[in-house]
């Protein structure tokens, strides 16, 4: 069975999508083709825009929706052309689509009479009659209705591509969001978003740089750590939360970070950008810290993995190597899958688990009651 697989991240820097075969014995699939595009800045602004409130929302989501499918369909084509196969030849497209509102349970902002929920924009039905392939959408939806998170839905897959029994081994997928995966010696899977992946670094350097994100972390190399500033912002309760949890762009962002800037008023832009990659490289170490390893080193994993647009940051990989020094870390690269591969193949892996009829969700991770199959089927 083939599936392909796209994504489009909290970083809103482009579409990646993969073609992945699904065969016997090969549980995390093996990639056949792959492709990435940039959004279109027109597109790229009115997602930005979406992410917080503003007039006219449901036409302009709906308008977003549609074009975001388009731009969808443009990158299967691609996947198609490259991979050799034709339309009729893939069963499936895992579709995550683009997240503007993410108020799982415990989310500080939902009062206690309001319903938890999640919004991914996307168009499914006009990306199915598009390609004329079936797409399967809104997965995080189901495991929000049983009661969990709904994210991160990539552990399980991680589970597949990257566990090796007997060892305890780190994921960490360092997109907008940064989320950790904990595949434990003893077989026991764990996960949660650790916060702030690249969203702050890369919103601060466009406002002060023009550019869209800190090539390689040079600029924040230029800056010095605030303390203070570090401590004000893993002072955020989302850091101390224990448990399932999960969070967005529509949480931690630069209305978030002007608010605690103020207590700083004279922290220069380049110290900031450097504290905010510490912030990045702390929330996660310490997330992995607090994770229970069930090895003799409890305090971390033997190997720790990075994927995601942060594996290609040199000044993140190295702040996290000296703030774990028992653990090796690498990149998902040195396995075989480049590191802007992943989630699109997790995508894809959630689309085939849903044509099967199993679950897709981890229960351990999400806090869902129970193993959901996910997703919405749009036929061809």
């Amino acid at each position: 069975m083939r599936c392909i697989g796209l994504m489009s991240g909290t970083s809103l820097d482009g579409i990646d999508g993969v073609l992945v075969e699904f065969a016997e014995g090969s549980s995390a699939g093996r990639v056949l083709s792959d492709a990435s595009e940039p959004l279109p800045e027109d597109l790229r602004d009115a997602l930005m825009h979406l992410q917080q409130p503003g007039p006219d929302e449901l036409h302009r989501a709906a308008q977003a929706s549609a074009a975001l499918a388009d731009a969808y369909a443009a990158v299967v084509a691609r996947l198609l052309e490259r991979g050799g196969v034709s339309a009729h030849q893939v069963a499936a497209i895992g579709a995550h689509g683009q997240t503007v509102r993410h108020m799982p349970p415990g989310h500080p902002r939902l009062q206690p009479h309001e319903s938890p929920y999640t919004l991914q924009l996307l168009a499914p039905a006009r990306l199915a009659e598009a390609t004329g392939i079936a797409v399967v959408a809104d997965f995080r939806s189901r495991d929000i209705a049983a009661g969990g998170q709904g994210a991160p839905l990539v552990p399980a897959f991680h589970r597949a591509a990257f566990g090796q029994p007997g060892t305890a081994v780190g994921v960490v997928n360092i997109g907008g969001i940064a989320n950790l995966t904990a595949l434990c010696a003893d077989g026991a899977l764990r996960g949660l978003d650790t916060g702030p992946g690249n969203v702050l670094l890369d919103g601060w350097c466009a406002r002060h740089t023009g550019a869209r994100y800190d090539a390689n972390g040079a600029w924040a190399e230029q800056g010095h750590v605030v303390p203070a500033l570090l401590e004000d912002l893993l002072a955020d309760p989302y850091f101390a939360r224990t448990g399932a949890r999960s969070t967005g762009r529509d949480y931690f962002n630069l209305a978030w970070l002007d608010v605690r800037l103020a207590r700083h008023p004279d922290a220069r832009p380049a110290d900031v950008q450097a504290t905010l990659a510490a912030l990045t490289v702390e929330s996660i170490a310490r997330a992995i810290e607090n994770m229970h390893w069930a090895t003799s080193n409890a305090a971390a994993p033997q190997r720790l993995w990075v994927c995601g647009g942060g594996a290609h940051n040199r000044a993140l990989l190295e702040g996290l190597s000296r703030r774990l020094p028992a653990t090796t870390v690498g990149t998902t690269a040195e396995l075989g899958w480049p590191v802007q591969w992943v989630e699109a193949a997790a995508f894809a892996w959630l689309a085939h688990q849903t044509l099967l009829g199993q679950p897709g969700n981890a229960t351990e991770v999400t806090g869902a009651r129970g193993p959901r199959i996910l997703g919405a089927v749009y036929p061809a």
